[in-house]
């Protein structure tokens, strides 16, 4: 059995982001990868995604993006070279092709069984992701036969799609994404609606992620989140990154031919039953968004900026229309595929340890989990509003390491 002081399961962005913060405090430690460097990205993400985020948020630690298209959006295989060439830079100790099957407690550290053999470590950090796994609800069992049953993650283009229309099910920004791809490939497209974060891609001429950095919201932190068990579980703003730096959203969809429907409530007989409260839903996401830009307003004029930027704007409110259907027969309507864009999970079935609560989820206090020795990095609001994104992990890896580090002290003291 091999031995460190420190195992990080997982090599993107998180787990490399804490593998630099570890050995600048001269802590060693190994980056186990159950494939290559930024696995994820290279395999389980459709072929035309880029980034929400824009090139110059691009950040890690010691290194940030340098290329001449600073407000463009890195494609998925812009992204794995970024971090290939990040990896390579800090010198990060990963094995790839390592896949991590148990950890358990093991005395005052962990075990750790993987493919390649045992391990043991004092110290464990879990950066495998937060999007291992799709969630599909149940009802999905209640698809016709001949209707496929696809998530984004087996998505990859609309050409591969078997014959006819698509549901796509779910608004955030995985399902407005595929609808206004697979809607402009010539397919019709049904979009199922439930909650939803509205946002604009640009903003008095800024992208709006420019807007959310400066004005301090991408650093709100943990603690000081009014709800941060809502937070954390809020779906990601209808946003995608684009050469043209378009702004995706209900109203454009719509325009362009997407038929909007309320939030799937059912699937019996091959019938699609739909929640009436489509209208109720996108009103509370057009006041949210609005709420947004006042504030930006407010930081703009408490600044004195006003001359600097636009004028400030807002875009017309959602239309539905009033025919919104409640009930879809899928085989009668040619719907040929499902997509459920309803979210993501992590993959937990490896951790023998009691730190999951009731819903799978880890129990954490901004990343230092219940278990002596324990952390996780990049989870949604892990330990500020941005824990998810790449500009995120810098901050938190370093606050992490350094928690890990005092813990060591401690227990050689």
């Amino acid at each position: 059995m091999r031995s460190v002081t420190a195992i990080i399961i997982g090599a993107g962005h998180s787990g490399l982001a804490m593998s630099w913060h570890l050995a600048a405090r001269s802590i060693d430690h190994v980056v186990l990868e159950r494939g290559e460097v930024a696995n994820s990205w290279r395999t389980e993400r459709w072929d035309s995604l880029r980034l929400l985020t824009p090139n110059w948020q691009s950040r890690l630690p010691g290194h940030a993006y340098a290329g001449g298209d600073r407000d463009g959006f890195m494609t998925m295989s812009e992204v794995v070279h970024f971090l290939q060439h990040y990896a390579g830079l800090s010198r990060a100790p990963i094995m790839p092709g390592v896949r991590v099957t148990r950890v358990r407690r093991d005395g005052e550290g962990y075990e750790l069984s993987t493919s390649q053999g045992a391990w043991r470590c004092r110290q464990l950090v879990i950066a495998s992701g937060a999007c291992n796994l799709a969630s599909v609800p149940p009802m999905s069992a209640g698809l016709p036969a001949t209707v496929a049953s696809l998530t984004p993650m087996q998505y990859r283009r609309p050409d591969l799609l078997p014959d006819g229309g698509v549901m796509i099910v779910g608004a955030s920004a995985s399902g407005v994404q595929l609808a206004r791809e697979i809607q402009a490939a010539g397919r019709r497209v049904v979009l199922s609606v439930g909650e939803h974060v509205r946002m604009p891609r640009t903003y008095r001429g800024r992208d709006i992620q420019w807007w959310m950095d400066v004005i301090g919201a991408m650093d709100l932190g943990y603690d000081a989140a009014e709800n941060i068990e809502r937070a954390r579980r809020l779906p990601s703003p209808q946003l995608v990154g684009t050469p043209e730096r378009a702004t995706v959203d209900l109203n454009g969809l719509r325009q362009a031919g997407v038929e909007l429907v309320g939030r799937l409530a059912g699937l019996r007989d091959g019938r699609a039953q739909f929640s009436g409260s489509l209208a109720n839903v996108c009103a509370l996401a057009d006041l949210k968004m609005n709420r947004l830009l006042t504030g930006i307003d407010a930081w703009v004029t408490g600044n004195g900026l006003e001359v600097q930027f636009a004028a400030p704007h807002r875009d017309a409110p959602t239309v539905v229309g009033a025919e919104t259907k409640l009930s879809l027969d899928l085989i009668a309507a040619g719907i040929g595929t499902v997509i459920w864009a309803t979210g993501y999970r992590p993959d937990y079935s490896w951790l023998d340890v009691p730190v999951l609560d009731r819903h799978g989820r880890l129990r954490h206090d901004g990343g230092v989990v219940a278990a002596p020795g324990m952390y996780v990095m990049g989870l949604p609001f892990m330990r500020r509003r941005k824990s998810s994104f790449i500009d995120g992990a810098a901050g938190d890896a370093a606050d992490l390491a350094a928690h890990l580090h005092r813990s060591l002290d401690r227990a050689a003291a």
